[in-house]
């Protein structure tokens, strides 16, 4: 599973690519203020969160795993407040054997926090650590992106996923699978091979 190590965040500067989630920004302004409340509040399960090192001046990171799920958030301790967070949930889709291995990635960043790569930063911290992590049944154009981006440097590929089976489909699909309910796309964590994937989650 995850090393939760420390994770350099890079300093502020602009991307070409979106990879937070397109929401509507004053939503994401009300949920980050909910959670930074909760986590100044003693008694509250995400009060005294462990810490990591950020490697960028102002932000701190905090963690908390349940139910197999991780949690990174980041916070902004200059202006005191919560930047955004990403959350790498458990994939109900999947089976038994693919559990253990693969998570789905969500990101929420505030305007001011996003185009600066911090999303991409936590996506390499789950990769770099040996987690496995795939798509949802649909992608937004920025994370669609961020996938793309991060491929150079991990192994990429695509995979039908249904009845709890994963099938691999190979580096490159046609846009008509590619954009099939059943496709997703797969990044393989450090220190995976495909082959060494599909023998220990039973991918076909």
């Amino acid at each position: 599973m995850a090393n939760f190590h420390a994770l350099r965040l890079p300093a502020p500067r602009a991307l070409e690519l979106r990879i937070d989630v397109e929401l509507a920004p004053a939503e994401i302004e009300r949920e980050l203020d909910a959670l930074h409340g909760r986590i100044g509040r003693p008694g509250d399960r995400l009060h005294a969160m462990p810490a990591l090192p950020a490697g960028a001046p102002g932000l701190r990171l905090r963690y908390r795993q349940a139910d197999g799920e991780y949690y990174v958030y980041v916070e902004d301790v200059m202006q005191r407040r919560l930047a955004g967070y990403t959350v790498f949930n458990r994939l109900i889709e999947v089976g038994r054997r693919a559990d253990p291995w693969v998570r789905a990635p969500h990101s929420k960043f505030a305007p001011a926090y996003q185009r600066r790569g911090l999303a991409r930063s936590l996506y390499r911290w789950a990769l770099d650590g040996g987690l496995c992590l795939l798509s949802g049944a649909r992608q937004s154009a920025g994370a669609h992106a961020l996938w793309q981006a991060l491929a150079p440097d991990y192994a990429m590929g695509y995979v039908d996923l249904r009845g709890k089976t994963l099938t691999w489909l190979g580096d490159a699909v046609d846009a008509a699978t590619r954009d099939g309910l059943h496709t997703r796309m797969l990044l393989l964590g450090r220190g995976w091979t495909l082959e060494a994937f599909m023998a220990r989650t039973g991918m076909y």
